[in-house]
This record gives C-alpha cells, structure tokens and sequence, in this order.
C-alpha cells in the first residue's frame, strides 16, 4: 500500500515522503495512530495543504522532546529486584517497569519510548536508550540491585558479584598435577 508519512519513521522515511509498505503495517499501525494517509490524489493535495501545519507541530514536539532530553539524559534510576547469588534476577527489568520508574521521577515516560532489546535479567548498570521523539534520543542508566545500600555500591564501582572463572587450561594444569603427584609415591 502507498502511504504518505505525516512524520518522521525510523526505517521508512521523512515527513511528507511517499513510501510503499505492507497492507497491514499501514492498516494496523500507521493509519491509525495518525502517522501517515493513504496515497491518494485527494489525501496528497490535503497534505500540501496542511503541510506547514504539520511541520510546525513536529517542530514544536521535538522541542519539547529536547527539553525533556536535557532533563533525562545521563540520569541513573536504581531497581530493587530479588536475585540470586550469581546476581542472576528471579524475574527481568522489561520497558514497563523502566517507564514507571522514571515516572515516579517526575518525568512523564511511555513504556514504547523505551528501547530493550531484550530484557535485564542481572543485577548491574545497565545504559538503557529512550527515544523523545523520531528524531531525539536520550540515554538513561539503570542499577539494578538486591538492595538500596549494593545499588550504591555498584554505583561507586564495586564488583557485587563473585564469579569464580575455572578456564580448561586451569583444570588441566590441576589435574595434571594431581596425577604428577599420585604418579611419584607409586615409584
């Protein structure tokens, strides 16, 4: 289906672009949401018509994102999560709680703002990207801990996870000890 975009689209294109995209991506998510018209002769010459409308709307969203920006990007928000020993999580930190825990800032944050790629399922400082607006991104820091008193410690750069790395080589060497030292009192 040929679209005409009313926005900037991450992957597809700029404001007032006509593009082809699939029948459903079009019918269940551009159409809908107000991202792009249909192409036609009547929505094109509404386009034109309105077009120093949209983009002063998209002007003004994306300084509002920039504002927002300034006040998110950097900021570090602590997780308390159950987890096990290895700091593996009982459960994972996904973009929903991300959103209400930047919510509860004071910063007004849309779960689908928030971009994981998969979710955190350790205990950590995790950089999390949240996208403003098509076109601002803002960067957030995650420390996700057991507690308020190992999130500050993590903060300041403690290592709160003993893993204790047994590589091949080690246990050849050990082994090969072990069989050195039993080999020499049968002699």
């Amino acid at each position: 289906m040929e679209v005409i975009l009313l926005e900037r689209i991450a992957k597809l294109g700029q404001m007032g672009e006509q593009v082809r995209v699939k029948d459903g991506y079009a019918r269940n998510f551009l159409l809908p949401r107000g991202k792009a018209l249909r192409a036609t002769e009547a929505n094109k010459k509404r386009f034109e018509s309105q077009r120093a409308q949209l983009e002063a709307r998209n002007l003004e969203q994306k300084s509002e994102a920039e504002k927002i920006k300034e006040k998110l990007d950097g900021k570090t928000f602590v997780i308390i999560r159950q987890a096990g020993e290895t700091g593996q999580l009982y459960g994972s930190v996904a973009t929903r709680d991300v959103a209400e825990v930047v919510t509860a800032d004071g910063i007004s944050l849309n779960r689908n703002q928030v971009v994981l790629t998969t979710p955190i399922k350790a205990i950590g400082l995790h950089a999390v990207p949240v996208h403003l607006h098509p076109e601002v991104e803002a960067s957030i820091t995650l420390n996700v801990a057991r507690s308020p008193e190992e999130a500050e410690r993590q903060a300041r750069g403690e290592e709160l996870v003993t893993r204790e790395e047994t590589s091949m080589e080690s246990l050849g060497l050990e082994v090969g000890a072990a069989l050195a030292e039993a080999g020499g009192d049968d002699a």
